[in-house]
């Protein structure tokens, strides 16, 4: 007898290798991806204007990372004693404005060539509520603790995210024809507002989704990460103890899935094999014998030339760099 529902994705689809390059732009849910992908040695740039929750903003990102318009003095603001743009996530945020620019400038170019070459872009979906700016209309990112009268809030439609959405994939597919475009819809729930706006929200957000993959099906496709939370792991015990972001397990769970759907076999085992090794550089003998800790130090240097042999591409990961440096 079963207790519970599985998610059956398509296994083994062989679509994604380990040598490729990815990118992640969206919610807090791409950086959790995100980080599984750089764990496992794999070359991917994490949300290069930080998280960015809803459709508009996702797609106004990519416009700007296809163009590589720079961020402009006269865009950020200054609040919470820092320089903020209402187009880049609070992380982006420094006390000198220069320095803001640069950084901000710094990502949007890399994100530029990166975005022209690589071979998937996964795209998170967190929210359909979108805050515009009441000064100029824009639909803002993030509002950087600006009092809400500054801002009018609306649910988007499925129809108008659709719209948004299926511009951004052509404009993609014209910018980089090989590139493979993985939407999800985020599992982290957004209950500021309660559970019927946040249950609203995802749904339309999955509708807006369902039909750009029909128009688009040669090359976009979904992956059921918020199906996998709310239905295969139906349990509070899967939940960060905020009851909204998913528990490590959780995410271990759907990464896990993720692997056995996109990931050819050698690129499983590549990515097992690499996992162990980031482990290992994580790890800091403490022991007060100083050979045992030499060896420990040199035993790992051996295993990384041995893999950065069999995978020269993970050479380019700065970790490995700093190992492969001493001799």
């Amino acid at each position: 007898m079963d207790f519970r529902t599985t998610i059956h994705t398509p296994d083994n689809l062989g679509i994604m290798h380990h040598s490729d390059a990815m990118m992640m732009l969206g919610s807090c849910f791409s950086d959790n991806i995100g980080n599984k992908l750089r764990g496992a040695m794999i070359n991917v740039d994490i949300n290069p204007f930080g998280t960015i929750y809803n459709p508009y903003s996702i797609a106004s990102s990519v416009e700007r990372i296809i163009a590589g318009t720079p961020e402009r003095g006269i865009d950020l603001f200054s609040g919470s004693g820092v320089w903020n743009s209402y187009n880049f996530h609070s992380r982006f945020s420094l006390p000198d404005k220069e320095a803001t620019l640069q950084k901000m400038n710094a990502r949007i170019a890399a994100a530029h060539e990166r975005l022209a070459t690589c071979q998937t872009l996964i795209v998170t979906l967190g929210t359909a509520v979108v805050y515009r700016l009441k000064s100029t209309g824009q639909v803002v990112a993030n509002c950087h603790k600006v009092p809400q009268h500054n801002f009018t809030r609306k649910m988007a439609s499925a129809s108008e995210m659709a719209q948004v959405l299926s511009t951004m994939v052509e404009h993609l597919h014209r910018y980089n024809p090989g590139l493979r475009i993985i939407f999800t819809v985020s599992p982290i729930r957004h209950i500021a507002d309660g559970l019927e706006v946040n249950s609203l929200s995802k749904a339309s957000l999955r509708v807006a989704v369902a039909s750009v993959n029909k128009a688009y099906r040669d090359f976009t496709g979904y992956f059921p990460a918020f199906e996998i939370m709310i239905d295969d792991l139906r349990d509070y015990r899967f939940y960060a103890p905020d009851m909204v972001h998913p528990s490590e397990v959780a995410i271990e769970y759907i990464w896990q899935t993720f692997q056995a759907t996109y990931f050819d076999d050698a690129s499983c085992q590549a990515i097992a094999r690499c996992e162990r090794v980031m482990k290992r550089l994580g790890h800091r003998p403490m022991s007060p014998n100083r050979e045992v800790v030499e060896r420990f130090n040199a035993d790992t240097r051996s295993v990384v030339r041995n893999l950065a042999k069999e995978y020269p591409y993970i050479k380019r990961i700065k970790e490995i760099q700093n190992i492969l440096s001493v001799q």
